[in-house]
C-alpha cells in the first residue's frame, strides 16, 4: 500500500462540523490554511475545470466579511421576518471564527461541463479541506443559506454572473473534546446488484 489506510480512514471517519460557537481563541495560522486550500486543489474536476475559488478572511478582514453579512441579513428580513437573535449569532459566530473561507465556484465561460458537475467539483474540494483540517485537529462548518447565495454576496466578493458563492467555510480550533458522532450501517445506503 502507498498510504496509511487505517489512519486516512479514521481521520475521513472523525471528520465533524463544529461550529464557530465552539471554538476556542487559538488562532489558525496563514500556513496551515494555505495547506488545507492546496488539498482542496486536488479534489475531481470534469473537464480539468477546477472551478473552486476561495476568498479567505482573516484576522482584521472577519470585520469586513462580518459587517457585510449583518448588513445584508437585515436588508434581506424586514420586518417580521428580521430575528434579532440571527443577526447576533453571525456576528458571533465571526467574532469567534479564527478564519472563514468564502467557497465559489467559478463558472467556465464556454460552459461545455454541465453546472451541477462544477458544483460537485466545488463540493469535493470542501470535504478535501475539511478532511485535512479533522487532521490539524481543526473544527470546520460549512454554512450556507440566503446570503451566501444572494447576489449581493457574489457583488461582495467580485464574482461574474454565472458564478456562485456555495456558503462560507469557518475554520477554527475546538473549546471543548473532539465530538462523537455516527451513521446509519452501509446495507441502508447500498443496494449490491
Amino acid at each position: 500500500m502507498r498510504f496509511n489506510i487505517s489512519e486516512i480512514e479514521e481521520c475521513i471517519v472523525d471528520r465533524r462540523t463544529i461550529k464557530p460557537e465552539n471554538y476556542s481563541n487559538r488562532k489558525v495560522h496563514k500556513e496551515i490554511v494555505s495547506r488545507l486550500l492546496n488539498a482542496a486543489r486536488w479534489a475531481p474536476t470534469h473537464g480539468m475545470t477546477q472551478p473552486w475559488f476561495f476568498d479567505v478572511f482573516m484576522e482584521d478582514s472577519l470585520k469586513e466579511i462580518s459587517d457585510f453579512y449583518v448588513n445584508t441579513y437585515g436588508e434581506l428580513n424586514q420586518g417580521a421576518d428580521f430575528k434579532q437573535a440571527k443577526e447576533d449569532q453571525i456576528k458571533m459566530r465571526f467574532e469567534r471564527t479564527s478564519v472563514a473561507i468564502a467557497v465559489c465556484m467559478k463558472r467556465q465561460e464556454i460552459e461545455k461541463i454541465p453546472e451541477i458537475e462544477e458544483v460537485e467539483a466545488v463540493a469535493c474540494a470542501v470535504q478535501n479541506l475539511h478532511v485535512l483540517a479533522t487532521s490539524f485537529g481543526l473544527g470546520g462548518y460549512w454554512s450556507t443559506g440566503k446570503i451566501a447565495y444572494s447576489d449581493q454576496m457574489k457583488s461582495f466578493l467580485g464574482l461574474g454572473e454565472k458564478d456562485k458563492c456555495l456558503g462560507v467555510f469557518y475554520l477554527g480550533y475546538p473549546e471543548d473534546e473532539w465530538p462523537k458522532s455516527h451513521r446509519k450501517p452501509l446495507e441502508y445506503h447500498v443496494n449490491w446488484r
